[in-house]
């Protein structure tokens, strides 16, 4: 069997632009913000939400008092312009900044003004740290009925992007999945978003995301829901940060999954993690950019590796999404190739057009990824449960 799969939506297209560009005048969040730059450093956001603005619109060089895609760069423009009318005013990019300004907490319900069909946020007490961790959870239409008590149904856990953690980032793609089920195209499943910690799905000192994730949410929802409690019935997805963290988890830990989707993944800074032997030092972060010690091997890269050499076993379905114009695509394509020259098999999910936005992706191409994960369901695990 060939090592890569092609998926029928793939086209070929001009992709999102490397680390080489220059942050300081084309990406509004990245430099004249500075809320981007933050979160790559592992960094508290600041409260000056008006400075910041006001700094924002430094990018207007036609003075007309709203930024466009030519003003800054335009892989994550969507996530400024959220009406689409492909002018940010102030109000849209005062909104962006505001998400990214709470301190870290491990409970983040959404606000009133998110409220999904389906979705219902929650907390469990974990057992290594002893506090309340939040997290989403989507439960498909029909859950509560009588008729289905006894219904099991598989998980997908979702990976949010960017740091600090906040299992409330990206649930608006709840919509898109309600409707990929409602209609009939994917089965009933249930979607859970968790925290990522303070570094985002890393175990790094004091802030431990993936064990969090790995042995205590995960055995936490088995426990409290209906779920299909065995690798057949279970997946991991995640963007961008949540992209990095998915493909480091699903290669460490390819017993607990059935299907993986890393989406928008930073594997340039994979990559630099690598070949700094295990630190991370982002250049996109800027002069204050905080070093990590994540520990020599712990990277994209070498888990891709490891899992190859060690026999691919239990094999994974893997399905790796990102959009044309978003600013990890090149380096993406370059993991590609990379996981192609080891033989481990994927397939891949590029939606033309389509920049650094998981929402946006759902709209366009969330039921080909739902139906990527719907296709390797198992109703009963190894042991025949």
């Amino acid at each position: 069997m060939k090592p890569w799969k092609w998926c029928r939506i793939c086209r070929s297209g001009r992709g999102g632009s490397g680390l080489g560009r220059d942050f300081a005048s084309a990406l509004l969040v990245l430099a004249a913000a500075q809320a981007l730059p933050a979160a790559l450093a592992g960094q508290e956001p600041d409260d000056d939400a008006d400075g910041r603005v006001e700094n924002a619109f430094m990018a207007d060089r036609n003075g007309d008092g709203v930024l466009t895609e030519d003003e800054v760069r335009p892989g994550m423009f969507s996530l400024l312009d959220v009406n689409r009318d492909g002018r940010a005013d102030p109000g849209e990019v005062r909104a962006f900044l505001a998400r990214g300004r709470a301190p870290f907490d491990w409970v983040n319900p959404p606000g009133e003004d998110r409220s999904f069909l389906g979705v219902t946020h929650a907390t469990f007490t974990s057992p290594s740290m002893g506090i309340p961790v939040g997290y989403n959870i989507y439960l498909p239409p029909g859950y509560d009925d009588a008729a289905n008590r006894h219904a099991r149904y598989p998980v997908i856990y979702y990976l949010h992007g960017g740091r600090p953690g906040n299992e409330s980032r990206s649930i608006g793609i709840a919509e898109h999945v309600h409707a990929a089920i409602a209609s009939g195209a994917v089965r009933p499943v249930i979607f859970v978003w968790g925290n990522g910690g303070r570094v985002s799905w890393y175990d790094y000192e004091e802030s431990r995301g993936e064990e969090v994730l790995v042995r205590e949410l995960i055995p936490h929802i088995d426990q409290t829901y209906r779920t299909l409690a065995h690798r057949g019935g279970r997946a991991l997805q995640g963007f961008s940060q949540g992209g990095r963290g998915t493909t480091r988890i699903m290669f460490r830990y390819p017993h607990l999954f059935i299907s993986a989707a890393p989406g928008g993944p930073g594997y340039a800074v994979e990559k630099l993690v690598l070949e700094n032997d295990g630190v991370e030092l982002d250049p996109r972060a800027g002069a204050n950019a905080r070093s990590f010690d994540f520990g020599k091997g712990n990277d994209a890269y070498s888990l891709a590796r490891s899992y190859a050499e060690g026999g691919m076993q239990p094999a994974l379905n893997i399905m790796i999404w990102v959009g044309t114009r978003g600013f990890n695509y090149e380096a993406t394509l370059e993991y590609m190739g990379y996981l192609y020259g080891l033989g481990v098999p994927a397939e891949r999910l590029i939606a033309p057009g389509v920049d650094h936005n998981p929402v946006w992706f759902y709209e366009a191409h969330g039921v080909d990824l739902l139906r990527f994960h719907d296709s390797h369901w198992r109703e009963s695990g190894p042991d025949g449960r």
